[in-house]
């Protein structure tokens, strides 16, 4: 069973032209579906069945889909499309939900092992999906070419930027993910954060392991709690909130490089980059699940 069991409305952007809806898969994974007019972009996801269940509802034709990076996770979407249609790519499908040849964008730096890929792209460029154009920022660490995908004030970050935290160093180096979420953060602060995971609660206790006195995190922690107890998703969140609240994103707030000195003394803390590669060790640690 999913963790989330209850879906909230579609998130709007700035403009009105664009909807983003939900797809709760596996046990705590959140694919979403960008829809624009009758069109539909898939993004990320570890299976195909629940993205073209969504679309059916939704009255939209599935025409794109992206893919942050390549974990299983994460491209099995593109896997369960191609068994149901092995030439899906080459010839379009008999699926109704599907109006014919798909576009699968995802990472050039690791093309190969994204299935079906049509489109390889890297930061630094746009992508088109139903006419709205999207940047493309390099967003590695959590492993090597993963990309996000920003439409209007709407910001798909996969695995890098969690709400509350941000992604597991597979690949690393650390420096890699602290660049990538650096770029996030210079997004406006109205930009709503789509990762691709429900993770918020636990991220949220190892921030307030942190910084204690942050007020706009004790306030946060309170309202995240009382949306999971309706079942509800967390996710999207505006990057301010994150501003204010995510760890990873504070390295110059005095209390949390306090509070990392003193979990791990022997470590340097001159530097934001050194005080984020501490901040992701501790929290690996997870000595904050102990008390």
């Amino acid at each position: 069973m999913h963790v989330v069991t209850t879906l909230s409305p579609p998130t709007v952007s700035r403009s009105g032209r664009l909807a983003v809806h939900a797809v709760p898969m596996a046990k705590d994974n959140l694919g979403w579906l960008l829809v624009a007019g009758d069109e539909a972009a898939g993004i990320d996801g570890p299976e195909a069945t629940s993205v073209l269940k969504a679309c059916r509802e939704l009255g939209v034709r599935l025409t794109t889909v992206l893919n942050t990076h390549t974990h299983p996770d994460h491209i099995g979407i593109n896997r369960g499309l191609l068994e149901r249609t092995p030439e899906l790519v080459a010839l379009g499908a008999p699926d109704p939900s599907i109006p014919g040849a798909l576009t699968i964008v995802g990472p050039a730096a690791v093309a190969a092992q994204v299935p079906g890929l049509t489109q390889g792209v890297e930061g630094g460029q746009t992508i088109t999906f139903a006419g709205h154009e999207g940047r493309v920022l390099t967003t590695e660490g959590h492993l090597a070419g993963h990309v996000s995908f920003v439409f209007e004030d709407l910001a798909f970050t996969g695995d890098s930027l969690f709400t509350g935290g941000c992604g597991y160093l597979f690949t690393g180096p650390p420096a890699a993910m602290h660049e990538g979420l650096a770029r996030l953060a210079a997004l406006p602060p109205e930009t709503w954060i789509f990762c691709a995971h429900e993770y918020t609660e636990d991220n949220l206790r190892f921030a307030l392991s942190l910084e204690p006195g942050n007020l706009a995190l004790r306030e946060r922690v309170a309202r995240v709690a009382s949306v999971r107890r309706e079942g509800r998703a967390t996710v999207p969140e505006r990057l301010a909130v994150e501003l204010d609240t995510n760890p990873f994103l504070r390295t110059h707030a005095p209390e949390l490089v306090a509070s990392v000195a003193r979990a791990l003394p022997d470590l340097p803390l001159t530097t934001a980059l050194e005080i984020f590669t501490a901040t992701r060790r501790l929290k690996d640690l997870k000595r904050y699940r102990e008390g």
